[in-house]
């Protein structure tokens, strides 16, 4: 089996594949304090759990992948694999890794492996022109062109960042539970708050995809599909009406994709 791991700046998300099919996955918190012993031990705590996997660390995997936007949890991952899984082919998203997607970018290196590995995905899944919106820490869009280029993207702030922001700076606010409030006009504090954000952020993702999607398709912009992604997507899904189709495993199933593209080379 293949072993998954997405590592994003608040949670890490794993994924286990069987062939195509992911048959179990587990979100955990990023801590980049975290060693790499420490994270072989929880990595067998949690697929220790699993039926189809043996008792000792590494029984049943075959073959890693991984990507991070935390180099401190990349380089102990890597040590995690060296240390622990030094018979397991793995591959670790980095410049140089085949990833089957042209990155037209100023800079290639700057973006985030996982936004890369997200337009790996819909290209394969979905094809172009496409846009991922991946709601997490920040709330990103990446446009995918009609020949599978990476063309580029827009960064926002995240759901949570703009919760705990309000609750900091607003004298007379606090945190709030991420809920679709009764109605667009709260009620009572919470529910305005719940408001702002859910039908704010909503109101966010239609404006910026049509944008891009007139960007990437002047000619026919309702051709471009709009995937969703991220562990905030369910708050938002119901509310906007740019969003195509949601697939919550959308950067594990990438990895799968850039590890099978690689491991023949290796």
């Amino acid at each position: 089996m293949l072993l998954t791991i997405d590592v994003g700046n608040t949670h890490t998300v794993l994924g286990l594949f069987d062939g195509e099919e992911i048959v179990e996955h587990w979100r955990i918190s990023t801590d980049a304090r975290r060693t790499a012993d420490e994270l072989a031990v929880l990595l067998q705590g949690l697929m220790g759990m699993h039926p189809m996997l043996g008792n000792e660390l590494g029984d049943g995997i075959e073959g890693i992948a991984i990507c991070a936007t935390v180099p401190s949890v990349l380089h102990e991952l890597r040590e995690v694999t060296r240390r622990y899984y030094g018979d397991v082919p793995s591959v670790l998203v980095e410049p140089g890794v085949k990833t089957g997607v042209p990155i037209l970018m100023d800079n290639p290196k700057e973006v985030g492996a996982d936004r890369i590995i997200n337009a790996v995905a819909a290209v394969e899944l979905y094809g172009g022109p496409a846009v991922v919106v991946d709601f997490g820490t920040a709330t990103t869009f990446d446009a995918v062109s009609a020949r599978g280029e990476y063309v580029g993207g827009v960064i926002a702030p995240g759901i949570e960042i703009s919760v705990d922001a309000l609750g900091v700076k607003g004298a007379q606010l606090r945190k709030i539970e991420l809920a679709r409030p009764r109605s667009v006009i709260g009620k009572n504090t919470v529910e305005a708050m719940q408001s702002g954000i859910v039908y704010g952020f909503a109101g966010q993702v239609d404006g910026v995809v049509a944008r891009m999607a007139r960007e990437l398709s002047p000619a026919d912009p309702d051709d471009v599909t709009v995937i969703a992604t991220g562990g905030l997507a369910p708050i938002i899904l119901g509310e906007s009406s740019a969003i195509d189709e949601h697939e919550p495993w959308l950067t594990l199933i990438g990895l799968r994709l850039v590890y099978e593209r690689n491991i023949s080379r290796m």
